[in-house]
């Protein structure tokens, strides 16, 4: 794991200038409120603070906000006001808010561009919190221009951004905002309409989003080790059969919610790989000779790579991240029905009277969530919407407790089980009440013995179909589908997860965005978790690599909700092979996760050999797994494996076998690893789990 610097560790402590950048992707997200919090929350914290350049635009609940906080008066320009930088450097506040980034300085100012603006008064020693909309990115700007009808000229370069301390998505669902525009809170009144069928229509907004979520995730790079940062490799071999092979490899990739990168070969023409990163939203890194290519050196969580001489060396070797061997000249790409494991659900959600789910997702507790979901309660409740509180755990944190306000309260109910009392949600007071809106926090929570439902998601399920509007709030670890994702980054097993079907249930996905920086300052100040355990967590789950890997999954999972994406399977059948051996059961989880990710069957196959020794109580074990996850079972004896597993494979068309890596490198052919041998028994496809290896995790339950 690298170390920080002590550049790096200064500045995680407070004692260097920062820029803080919030982008969003429309007006109307929240930029403002959160400046306006975060600087009240600095001033509280004992930092001197000024507003250089806020527009509150008369809303009382902002300038409530900005009420108390110093502000550097603004100079004049041509009956205009202008940013004053030369006051701002003569104040030096330890922090200062400047909107509105994008903006081109009028008339004789230092600099044409107020982005330079922050950047001089960072590199005076003053903290810079500023924001702008993700339109005014260099990058997305010319996309921008076209959905939006209109020129974009104050334009922010993307190297201003990678040149932030931090960078936060302000994220708001084109529900919300357009939710925000009708009840007067982004325009006038007279401007609602027009609106509505120009900037606000629902596509941009969407498309807006996308290109917000997209431009965070590339700018959101861990530092960890080579096999478990977040990305996936797809080495390009031939330009004939590039199109293909990507096709087939960017699934593998999206199941395994890992980016894509591009390794081209030498001499295959760059038009055609730009062209193909473009369709499958990938990067391309330099060419290289695949024959020199040190798998050892790769930083990736998952290799891509054509049947071959390399791929046959590499399967054959250690195996310390997954390896997909890919087939060309197949073709078969999935193309049903969007289904999940809530499918029944999904379909009801087509009738009249279901309420809708809202779901503010995080990276982890502290993130802002429940603070986020009680704003909207009050907002709602503050337009004359029946809100109430099903539930909400405010952990003690005076900020989020002060949010609860007078949103009413529903009493919980007391359970007792094997001598222990317990509170809960009291769900038959909440059908009972019926309110139009009701907040649940902590979507994954596990019920105490004896509630209705042994999971709180199941309770939210019944509030929706009687027709309740349900907020609440979850972090990404707690999808299960993701709990390999989450150790191969961690470290960390979570407990307590929920199916991940939940999100694409759901009407809107909030991503409450926040640095790792952010959150370990929040941890400190004992705002997440009690004094007692503030150190034991920053060097555990909270170290700065975590965090900002869990970041990446969440803005992945918050992109996946709004595209509704589903994942185009590239064989319709994973067979997986397994020994009957402990640590082949999770190869058994892990598999059953990919097959249910990418929607296709999933069988498991024993195939002992006639002189292997097999426990009858271990295969009893992996039959029981397979019939728990309806999965088919296969057992059978074969004078040799890998031979009889093809055979079993070719029973049904498309069907690709997964196997368990090798843990060390055969020393001699006579031992080739069994993945080599299933290469060459005739094995066009394959895929090559590295073996998840728990020993002793730690262990995650909170949901805060």
């Amino acid at each position: 794991m690298e170390r920080s610097t002590p550049e790096q560790l200064l500045r995680e402590y407070g004692e260097h200038a920062r820029l803080v950048i919030y982008v969003a992707a429309a007006p109307g997200a929240g930029k403002t409120r959160r400046l306006l919090t975060d600087a009240r929350r600095l001033q509280a914290a004992g930092k001197r603070v000024a507003l250089g350049w806020i527009e509150t635009k008369g809303r009382p609940d902002l300038e409530r906000l900005a009420d108390g906080l110093p502000r550097i008066s603004a100079r004049r320009v041509n009956a205009f006001d202008e940013f004053d930088l030369d006051a701002a450097l003569a104040a030096k506040p330890d922090v200062i808010v400047v909107d509105e980034i994008a903006h081109d300085n009028l008339g004789e100012s230092r600099h044409s561009k107020r982005w330079q603006d922050a950047l001089a008064l960072r590199d005076s020693g003053i903290t810079v919190l500023g924001a702008f909309n993700i339109a005014h990115l260099e990058t997305v700007s010319s996309t921008a221009e076209g959905l939006l009808g209109h020129p974009i000229r104050a334009v922010v370069p993307m190297s201003f951004l990678k040149e932030a301390d931090e960078v936060v998505a302000i994220d708001a669902s084109p529900e919300l905002l357009l939710h925000r525009l009708k009840v007067g809170k982004i325009v006038g009144t007279d401007d609602i309409a027009r609106a509505e069928y120009g900037a606000f229509k629902e596509s941009t907004l969407t498309m807006l989003r996308e290109l917000l979520l997209r431009t965070i995730d590339q700018l959101t790079i861990p530092s960890v080790a080579p096999a478990s940062v977040s990305s996936a490799l797809a080495v390009i071999q031939s330009a004939a059969d590039a199109h293909t092979f990507l096709a087939r490899s960017a699934p593998l990739a999206s199941a395994f919610d890992l980016s894509l990168e591009i390794l081209p070969a030498p001499g295959i023409d760059r038009t055609l790989i730009d062209r193909e990163a473009r369709e499958h939203n990938a990067d391309v890194l330099p060419e290289t000779d695949p024959e020199r290519l040190d798998l050892s050196a790769v930083r990736a969580s998952m290799v891509a790579l054509a049947t071959g001489k390399l791929a046959a060396r590499a399967v054959n070797s250690k195996v310390e991240r997954d390896i997909a061997i890919v087939d060309a000249s197949q073709s078969f790409i999935e193309q049903t029905a969007f289904t999940t494991p809530l499918s029944g659900t999904l379909g009801d959600r087509m009738r009249v009277g279901y309420g809708k789910l809202t779901v503010y997702l995080g990276a982890a507790a502290g993130a802002g969530k429940t603070y986020a979901m009680l704003d909207r309660g009050q907002q709602l409740l503050s337009e004359g919407v029946d809100v109430v509180i099903g539930l909400v755990e405010t952990h003690k944190r005076a900020e989020t407790e002060a949010m609860i306000g007078p949103l009413p309260i529903i009493p919980r109910k007391e359970i007792e089980a094997d001598g222990v009392r317990y509170t809960e949600m009291d769900r038959e007071a909440v059908l009972a009440r019926k309110p139009a809106v009701i907040l649940v926090d902590e979507l994954a929570h596990t019920n105490a013995p004896g509630s209705l439902a042994p999971k709180r998601f199941l309770d939210v399920l019944a509030f929706l179909r009687a027709g309740i509007n349900v907020l609440t709030t979850l972090n990404v670890q707690h999808l299960e589908a993701l709990s390999d994702a989450v150790y191969r980054m961690t470290g960390t097993v979570v407990r307590e997860t929920l199916p991940d079907g939940i999100l694409p249930l759901a009407d809107e996905v909030i991503l409450i965005d926040v640095t790792p920086e952010t959150l370990r300052e929040r941890l400190r100040a004992g705002k997440i978790y009690p004094r007692e355990r503030i150190e034991a967590a920053l060097s555990n789950f909270f170290r700065i690599e975590n965090l900002a890997s869990l970041r990446e999954l969440a803005i992945r999972e918050a992109l996946r909700s709004e595209t509704k994406e589903r994942i185009a399977a590239p064989f319709a059948r994973l067979l997986l092979s397994v020994v009957a051996r402990d640590d082949d059961m999770l190869l058994v989880k892990k598999a059953g996760r990919l097959a249910a990710r990418l929607e296709v069957d999933f069988s498991l196959a024993h195939i002992a050999e006639r002189k292997d020794k097999v426990d009858p109580e271990t295969l009893a074990q992996f039959e029981r797994a397979a019939r728990a996850i309806n999965a088919e079972w296969i057992d059978e004896r074969a004078d040799d494996a890998a031979k009889r597993l093809l055979e079993i494979a070719r029973t049904k068309p498309e069907t690709v076998v997964a196997v368990g890596g090798t843990q060390r490198t055969p020393r001699w052919p006579a031992r080739n690893a069994f993945a080599r041998r299933l290469l060459d028994a005739g094995a066009r496809e394959l895929i090559v789990l590295a073996r998840p290896n728990i020993g002793a995790p730690s262990m995650i339950d909170e949901d805060a």
